[in-house]
């Protein structure tokens, strides 16, 4: 691939070679997260991708498909701080965000002291975060839009990066709360985990039965994740890229041309254009290209609009599913 102008060496900064050189180390993250995790190869490309992104990622799958060890084996393999909070109907927001308490010191004089809660950390695992009530959800809504949180009146600042990572059981509801779409909204991709194939399956039998189990191992550190992501703003994105996304997330609002449109209900916002911006190039990076291209638009476009959109109830009634209207619109793309 040959070397765009904008990434040829400026005042001493050659962004081609920084890109090349992180492509190698996350192709190192990769290989390792792979020793760990069998057969999901997109589901973990997509959560680095996030990660790159600066983003939060929602995972949805049946239970046993290895969502909790994804997440514990990232934090491990990015050398970030993890935390992981259990969601069930009695969780209250102190308990993810930390309260305050009354102590009195030797002097007699009573002051109030902040016990930070599991959200100070850099990675927040919210384990079925559907079993959360309204309330404890929306306790996550400021963490993961301003990387602060509010206790009595007072701004505490979150560790730097700060994700959070949840998962979602698609099958059983009863007991569940659905996130309000302002918080759908704040996870920049819905990550949907299948079945691993054949092969996958074998080779976990394999490994996880025997005296034997795969460890992770640190290969970046927070402070490289932060350079990482900092370098992903600085991918240069060419005008063709740039129009797809804009007629990709435009056309999938309603009130836009097209026959996919008569049936959303409502759209994506300016976030999704931003979220799928970001990780297009994230995704270049991660292959250790040095621009993203239509193929990155199209690939990353169902996870990042799949939770942003919703369909007109005849829509629903007739069967229509949100894949198969995004499929319609990446058409012209294809």
């Amino acid at each position: 691939m040959s070397m765009p102008e904008n990434l040829k060496p400026v005042g001493g900064t050659d962004l081609a070679a920084e890109i090349d050189a992180l492509g190698q180390r996350l192709t190192a993250v990769r290989e390792r997260i792979g020793r760990v995790i069998f057969g999901q190869r997109e589901v973990i490309d997509q959560a680095l991708i996030t990660l790159l992104a600066g983003g939060h990622c929602l995972l949805i799958g049946v239970p046993g498909l290895a969502k909790t060890r994804l997440v514990e084996t990232l934090g491990t393999v990015l050398g970030l701080e993890d935390k992981r909070i259990q969601c069930t109907p009695d969780l209250m927001p102190a308990d993810i965000l930390g309260s305050e308490v009354l102590e009195e010191g030797e002097s007699g004089r009573r002051s109030f002291r902040f016990i930070s809660g599991p959200v100070f950390c850099q990675l927040l695992m919210a384990d079925e975060i559907n079993r959360a009530s309204p309330r404890t959800q929306s306790a996550l809504l400021q963490a993961m839009q301003e990387g602060r949180v509010s206790v009595a009146g007072q701004y505490h600042p979150l560790p730097k990066p700060f994700h959070v990572l949840a998962t979602q059981n698609p099958l059983e509801q009863e007991g569940t709360y659905p996130l309000p779409e302002a918080q759908l909204d704040r996870f920049l991709l819905q990550i949907d985990v299948g079945y691993p194939d054949l092969d996958a399956e074998r080779q976990m039998l394999l490994a996880t039965t025997g005296i034997g189990d795969e460890q992770a191992s640190t290969v970046l550190s927070a402070a490289e994740l932060s350079a990482a992501q900092r370098l992903v703003r600085r991918v240069p994105v060419g005008e063709s890229v740039v129009e797809a996304i804009l007629k990709l997330v435009r056309n999938a609002r309603p009130g836009a041309d097209g026959d996919a449109n008569a049936q959303i209900a409502w759209g994506p916002g300016p976030r999704a254009s931003q979220a799928l911006m970001l990780a297009c190039r994230a995704r270049a990076l991660l292959d250790g290209r040095f621009a993203p291209s239509i193929d990155d638009v199209v690939a990353l476009a169902p996870p990042i609009l799949r939770h942003r959109m919703a369909l007109t109830f005849a829509a629903r009634a007739e069967g229509v599913e949100i894949g198969h209207v995004i499929d319609r619109l990446l058409a012209p793309l294809r």
